[in-house]
């Protein structure tokens, strides 16, 4: 492996896997939105790792025509061997992109779906990688295939105040389902795909377009109004949720997509989701075929693809 592209990676998760990908000798392409911040996670990458080879991309994923232009300049590079999608987000159900589309859809969904989609007949042998979430909690919530654009919030369920968090559920169950049937798209080829739970992970920034929503997600946990995650990666006890920070730190929820991108034992494994280092199984809702066809079909619509 020589070549990286990981979106995201300004901060968090992104930031620590591409520290890492670069310490190992890799050539990454960190993606994000801001120049500014580019520019900062450069010189926090090259503090860290003297001489790191980092290539800067700038594009907001929430908008389609830039994901189609980031695209295009991978293509006109040196192909990467690695593509990690990690870039996520929650947000207010009515904040739109200029498509007119639900912004937390198109960042966590769509444009992992048009990235990859549009790299993949082009690279002879890789590894994509999409960063997901927990297996267990969104095993309890499949997508609703009838809603994809979150046009009925009430369809989410209660309470309202968490609704942009059970969106954000829905995407993330979006990202499994788009795995699987992309690598059953892709079998036979030398492009292999798998999903990864990075953990509950502290420092990411997930949800600073809300900054109250965590404080709620912690005391849902806390008084059992939301089920409790599954096994965390980095955690032999289940999480306490008594301080904001009783969670691990990026380096933990950077380590099995790290792993993905360049470890032997995995060479050749394809349409699989992983939790600390290990495959896992995902809900059947999931991995049901004509569930992904048809996200994969729609989605191929609202993004301007045929199926």
């Amino acid at each position: 492996m020589t070549h990286a592209v990981i979106t995201g990676a300004t901060n968090g998760i992104g930031e620590a896997i591409a520290r890492r990908l670069a310490g190992e000798g890799l050539t990454v392409t960190v993606v994000g939105r801001s120049d500014e911040r580019l520019k900062a996670t450069q010189e926090r990458i090259n503090a860290a790792v003297p001489g790191a080879e980092l290539i800067l991309e700038r594009a907001d994923l929430a908008e389609l025509a830039e994901v189609r232009a980031l695209a295009g300049r991978i293509l006109a590079g040196p192909k990467p061997d690695v593509v990690i999608s990690n870039a996520a987000l929650v947000t207010g159900l009515d904040r739109m992109t200029s498509d007119g589309l639900p912004r937390v859809l198109a960042v966590n969904h769509l444009a992992p779906y048009l990235l990859l989609r549009s790299l993949a007949p082009h690279l002879e042998r890789a590894r994509l990688i999409v960063v997901g979430a927990d297996p267990v909690s969104l095993g309890r919530r499949p997508v609703d295939l009838d809603d994809l654009l979150f046009s009925d919030p009430e369809r989410l369920g209660e309470p309202v105040e968490l609704r942009p968090f059970f969106a954000y559920g829905q995407t993330k169950n979006m990202n499994a389902m788009f795995v699987f049937e992309l690598a059953r798209r892709l079998a036979g080829t030398s492009v292999t795909v798998n999903g990864v739970h990075p953990g509950i992970i502290s420092g990411t920034g997930l949800s600073r377009e809300l900054p109250g929503l965590g404080a709620l997600v912690r005391e849902a946990f806390r008084s059992g109004s939301l089920a409790p995650p599954g096994p965390q990666p980095g955690r032999r006890t289940p999480l306490g949720w008594t301080e904001p920070d009783d969670r691990p730190a990026a380096d933990v929820g950077a380590d099995t997509p790290a792993w993905l991108a360049t470890a032997q034992e995995v060479e050749g494994v394809s349409g699989r989701f992983f939790v600390d280092r290990a495959a896992v199984e995902t809900a059947p809702h999931t991995t049901d075929v004509q569930r992904c066809e048809r996200l994969w079909n729609h989605s191929a619509r609202l993004v301007g693809f045929d199926a």
